[in-house]
């Protein structure tokens, strides 16, 4: 673990995302290597996406400079708001193309992620997916990487602890219409729970929904164990408020994007049982978590990118360990050559925040464990619950 040093919040380094976007330097000449940062700061994903980011601001501030080749770089982060959307995804991967950076880093959401992916691929630039959990982001793109576990593996997870926890027969799924996300999870789910024995009920919810009532009720009025709702952050901010409102009374199960602390607020003071998997507590790395809050609270905009609170996101310390991977890409290719760094990612390992990071054939991490916390209603934060595999353990 490298030693967390004195971040300096004034100076080059900008919070802003739009000051970030400029600069000097090119992918592989000068004494500058260039991260492409490709990420959400508006849409349905901005909250997730801030926080990822948030990461990796606070690990280039601390690690400003890589030695590579003989030579020390300075490390600058490029962005690109991919707006949450795959319509404005590709464009945003084609802008950081045109700003020869080195490697790309992101994107959270997994549906962005295999929009934009084809465009990187085309340029035969190598991008390193954070949190975007969907197995199709990697599948048939050898320039797409990624250090988070799979939705595969999060539903078994989700799944096993239902019944684990709950001694659930029956669970009621709901997701987005449309979004490859949500009914990847879905469906994933829905077959562990089933293989058990268990019945599962699913409906689909439009595209700008606002009223998940009669959603809630019908789940309800099934007698259902748990309800599964693997949805976005803003999409599981409605889904709480209005939960708590109606007096459901049945615990709710969370995917990696209910880890966040909009989600968190809006359980606060109410009967609700949020139980979320996740890649992060906070806890798990005392030196980074004093680092990054200290971070976060010395710096307006880094504060309100994490929700006007320190909060630590398990999406942050992702970021954080995603930048570092970078790092150690880079010192690997001996330079910032796209190629080189390409070639030399596939075999880079890592010991992160988040856990020993090490990718497979695929491109994908090789992670075999989660997070598992609850939403403490009484204190507005979250509490530890376990650390389970998909067996159940």
């Amino acid at each position: 673990m490298k030693k967390i040093i004195s971040v300096l919040l004034t100076g080059a380094m900008a919070f802003s995302l739009a000051a970030c976007g400029a600069g000097g330097g090119n992918a592989g000449g000068g004494d500058t290597i260039r991260i492409g940062v490709f990420e959400p700061s508006t849409g349905d994903s901005a909250s997730g996406g801030k926080k990822e980011i948030l990461g990796m601001q606070y690990a280039n501030s601390e690690t400003p400079t890589v030695e590579a080749g003989g030579k020390t770089y300075k490390v600058e982060l490029v962005y690109a708001d991919n707006g949450s959307s795959a319509d404005k995804a590709p464009s945003a991967a084609s802008e950081l193309v045109g700003k020869d950076v080195s490697l790309v880093l992101g994107s959270y959401g997994s549906g962005v992620s295999m929009a934009g992916g084809p465009k990187f691929e085309e340029a035969g630039l190598a991008a390193m997916g954070v949190t975007c959990t969907n197995p199709n982001v990697t599948a048939g793109n050898d320039y797409y990487f990624r250090i988070c576990f799979l939705d595969n593996f999060q539903a078994d997870v989700l799944a096993n602890f239902a019944m684990d926890k709950f001694s659930a027969k029956k669970a009621y799924c709901l997701g987005e219409n449309g979004n490859e996300y949500d009914q990847g999870l879905v469906a994933f789910f829905t077959k562990v729970f089933e293989a058990a024995g268990g019945e599962v009920i699913s409906d689909s919810f439009p595209t700008n929904n606002s009223d998940f009532t009669s959603y809630l009720n019908k789940a309800k009025s099934e007698n259902a164990d748990v309800i599964f709702t693997p949805v976005s952050i803003a999409y599981a901010k409605q889904i709480m408020e209005q939960a708590a409102s109606l007096d459901i009374g049945i615990p709710f199960l969370g995917s990696d994007t209910l880890d966040d602390n909009m989600v968190l607020e809006a359980t606060k003071d109410t009967s609700l049982q949020l139980y979320v998997s996740t890649f992060y507590q906070e806890g798990g790395s005392e030196t980074f978590d004093k680092g990054i809050k200290e971070y976060i609270n010395g710096n307006s905009d880094a504060l309100t990118a994490n929700g006007g609170n320190d909060t630590i996101s398990a999406v942050t310390a992702m970021g954080y360990d995603a930048y570092y991977v970078a790092l150690e890409a880079i010192k690997a290719a001996g330079s910032g050559d796209k190629g080189a760094i390409k070639g030399a990612l596939p075999k880079v390992t890592y010991d992160g925040v988040s856990g020993s990071i090490a990718f497979d054939g695929q491109g994908d991490a090789v992670r075999d464990t989660a997070y598992i916390k609850t939403a403490d209603t009484a204190t507005g934060t979250w509490a530890f619950e376990k650390v389970q595999t998909g067996s159940g353990n």
